[in-house]
């Protein structure tokens, strides 16, 4: 079990003490590939953590592109976040039914809207629930609350940027997409995307970074992971993923071993794999 740190990552133990704390918010981010065939929001109505509000990854996005659950507009983030009652003042914590997967992404989305206060519960639900911890059926009391947005635009890329940064190899691109997808031995799930990965980024498969049960290993192990992958650490680091959700696994993992230079690329392998103009490896990098 990792510190707690209400700015990262925060155990079971930690969120059944502050449960009742008034100026607490807790958010339930499930999301699931379409292979898992798992519906986050049904699962959320018929059980989450007292007093969780749902976040839905895929309608608090840019619907104006048409990649997958792409960064909102600043407007429709705090509107959003209004309607769910969190705002200016809150401690946050962000869980998933998976144990870790989706809800780093919403923790790195409040981290981009200038949110500091804001953590991922380590192990999730699934560990919440193995421990035998209370859960309800009801949706929780709205009360509006004002969010301020200072949008950190150094924390995101784009391909632009992102394509700058292979040529230069002036940033770590770091890719959380399993070894087979990112050597480019097998077909992406996304239908009509090349295979491969972009040239100079490393491979470290989110799940590097998590025991069995998971919860997030601890900072030795996180750092060992990323020099084992060859990951040079003086470097900024971009993370990318499929479509931009494990990547912020990446990106929570960095935070915990004290890199705070990151930043996410929001299109990921979804955007890059599409264009033909955009140069891809394959094989080891």
């Amino acid at each position: 079990m990792a510190t707690d740190d209400p700015k990262t990552l925060v155990s079971t133990d930690w969120l059944a003490s502050h449960l009742k704390d008034p100026d607490l918010r807790v958010i339930d981010a499930s999301w699931y590939m379409p292979a898992d065939a798992r519906d986050a929001k049904a699962e959320y109505d018929a059980a989450h953590i007292p007093g969780a509000r749902f976040f839905d990854i895929d309608e608090i996005s840019d619907h104006r592109s048409e990649l997958p659950h792409m960064v909102p507009p600043v407007e429709k983030f705090m509107s959003r976040m209004r309607d769910m009652g969190v705002g200016d003042g809150h401690q946050i914590v962000v869980y998933d039914g998976a144990g870790l997967f989706s809800a780093a992404r919403v923790w790195w989305l409040f981290r981009l809207m200038g949110k500091a206060d804001v953590a991922v519960l380590d192990g999730g639900f699934p560990k919440w629930r193995a421990e035998g911890r209370p859960v309800e059926d009801m949706p929780p009391v709205i009360r509006d609350r004002h969010m301020t947005v200072q949008r950190q635009n150094q924390m995101v890329k784009d391909v632009t940027q992102v394509a700058r940064a292979a040529k230069l190899k002036d940033h770590e691109i770091i890719d959380a997409r399993a070894a087979e997808r990112f050597r480019g031995e097998v077909e992406e799930p996304r239908e009509g995307l090349r295979s491969g990965h972009i040239p100079g980024s490393r491979n470290l498969p989110f799940g590097a970074l998590l025991n069995g049960d998971g919860t997030m290993k601890h900072a030795d192990a996180i750092k060992a992971a990323f020099e084992a992958a060859g990951v040079d650490l003086s470097k900024p680091a971009i993370t990318s993923c499929g479509s931009g959700v494990t990547a912020a696994i990446l990106s929570l993992a960095l935070e915990r071993i004290g890199k705070t230079d990151h930043a996410v690329y929001d299109g990921s392998w979804s955007e890059w794999g599409m264009y033909d103009d955009l140069p891809i490896a394959t094989g080891e990098a």
